[in-house]
């Protein structure tokens, strides 16, 4: 299944954040902690290196994720050049404070009533970026939604005299290149309900689990073992578990899978992260394995 979601506005949102670009000191991605790389918008990046614009990266929801996983992906992003990485939840009042002083150190020469730092909030829908802008000016200036893409133009607010925060709509990319991201996305909230199939979503999820998390996946839905089970086994007994059935009688997978996701959502099942450095390493390589693969076929064909 390959997942694509771009409604006209996040086109009208790029164009817009690239004039903004011009004169935005610092970049705040918030990314989501439990998928921070298939989260991370690649015309975000092209964006502020064209400009060569430095920027703090924030991984937010970190409440939500494995810890372990979080630390690396602190790691991976901390040794890329002109970036800054912190992990983040915005149900903590104190942590969303944190971030004006962090993107001072990353650009002390703004932060004065002459030259006002410029920070521009950006990222893909539904990750929180509404949240932080609000925990940040202290009262509600950005709709907050639990469907992604609420936030459809871009606004401009002072935080204080020398500080002032730019916050985009947020924006997915015209095609996703490796259908497991658009998997993850739709089940983090991060894509429109109308542009995917929940049961397929649940599916590729309880996947996941089962591969990392187990025991986690036991102990909320009380199976006595996943061994012998994959995704579609899974929505299958978690349907017979919780008695969901259609009029028919038979079980109603479509609910099972809702739930699933959820629990995920939610953090009922435990704290989750979807991908890791190792394990994006390890798609990127079978990437460019299957079209090298690919090419060498082609000329084989031509030969």
């Amino acid at each position: 299944m390959s997942i694509q979601w771009f409604p006209g506005h996040m086109n009208a949102a790029r164009k817009k954040a690239a004039e903004s670009m011009e004169n935005t000191d610092v970049v705040i991605e918030v990314l989501d902690a439990r998928l921070p790389q298939a989260s991370c918008n690649p015309m975000v990046e092209q964006l502020r290196l064209h400009r060569q614009r430095p920027c703090l990266k924030i991984l937010n929801k970190s409440d939500l994720a494995d810890p372990a996983a979080t630390a690396a992906w602190i790691a991976y992003y901390n040794n890329q050049e002109n970036v800054h990485a912190v992990a983040l939840s915005c149900k903590q009042a104190s942590d969303p404070a944190k971030v004006p002083s962090l993107c001072l150190k990353i650009a002390p020469h703004r932060g004065v009533p002459t030259k006002p730092l410029r920070m521009m909030i950006m990222g893909i829908p539904n990750v929180g970026k509404s949240t932080l802008m609000n925990a940040l000016l202290k009262k509600r200036v950005a709709a907050v939604g639990d469907e992604p893409a609420v936030t459809k133009v871009q606004q401009r607010l002072y935080l204080n005299k020398n500080m002032v925060l730019i916050d985009t709509p947020g924006m997915l990319w015209p095609k996703i290149q490796h259908p497991s991201d658009g998997l993850m996305l739709a089940a983090s909230h991060a894509i429109g309900v109308n542009a995917l199939i929940e049961e397929e979503v649940a599916s590729f999820l309880a996947e996941v689990l089962l591969q990392r998390y187990p025991a986690l996946l036991r102990a909320r839905y009380g199976f006595s073992n996943t061994e012998t089970m994959d995704g579609i086994a899974v929505v299958e007994a978690i349907a017979a578990k919780r008695q969901f059935r259609l009029k028919g009688g038979d079980w109603d997978f479509e609910k099972a899978a809702h739930v699933l996701l959820q629990d995920y959502r939610s953090g009922s099942i435990g704290r989750i992260s979807l991908e890791t450095p190792d394990s994006r390493a390890q798609l990127i390589a079978a990437y460019h394995a299957q079209i090298q693969s690919k090419a060498e076929k082609a000329n084989t064909s031509e030969d």
